[in-house]
């Protein structure tokens, strides 16, 4: 598995329906967190809070903060 880290690779990620579960950091924009949530609900993704932008990109094995990333299967 690994990670598509943003919003963008998020939402693309959910509308190519390639995410197997979706990282949500609670300190995102308010905006984008309630798209994504909506768009996880609507295909049916399970969704993951973190509390900060920097957990999540800690987890998602970079170095600076995250506010959203989608765990997909490993590219062929």
């Amino acid at each position: 598995m690994q990670f598509k880290v943003g919003a963008k690779q998020t939402m693309k990620m959910l509308e190519q329906n390639r995410a197997i579960e979706v990282y949500v950091a609670r300190d995102a924009d308010p905006q984008m967190k309630e798209k994504v949530v909506h768009l996880c609900e609507r295909a049916g993704v399970p969704f993951k809070w973190f509390d900060t932008k920097d957990v999540l990109g800690e987890t998602c094995g970079i170095d600076i903060g995250a506010a959203m990333a989608a765990l997909v299967p490993e590219e062929e």
